[in-house]
Order: structure tokens, then sequence, then C-alpha cells
């Protein structure tokens, strides 16, 4: 229990702290609950059904599916 409290936490800090560097930052929620903050506009590619991003928090280019994403939204900074 408390290395999920302390883990969220932790993941809590690391994206406020991504979201005040950079304005132009989107919130991609996945089916499964989990919230990846994106450096830019995530890309869709509808031949493949991929979606393209740079994790802010990590700054690697990553890649998901389309259906595993549930919704996608800038962030208000």
């Amino acid at each position: 229990m408390r290395s999920k409290i302390l883990l969220s936490s932790l993941f809590a800090a690391a994206t406020l702290m991504t979201v005040a560097s950079c304005s132009s930052n989107q919130a991609v929620r996945t089916t499964d609950g989990k919230t990846i903050v994106t450096d830019g506009k995530p890309e869709v590619d509808s031949d493949t059904g991929l979606v393209s991003y740079k994790n802010a928090q990590t700054g690697k280019t990553e890649q998901i599916n389309q259906n595993q994403v549930k919704d996608m939204s800038e962030l208000d900074n």
C-alpha cells in the first residue's frame, strides 16, 4: 500500500515538473487507466493504427496502438 502511494506521488510530481517546463504537453489516457504525458502533440498514423509521441518524462519517442488510447488532450499550464 505504501509503495503504491509513493509511486503515485512520484509520478504526480514528475508530471507536474514536466508540465511546468513545456507549454505544448499533452495527456494521453489509455484504456487501462494510465496517463502518458507527451512533449508536443502525438501523431496518429491511420495506416498502421499507431500513435507516435515523445514521452515528456524520458525524452524517448514511443508508440502505442490507437485502440489502447482512450483520449488525448492538451494540458493547461
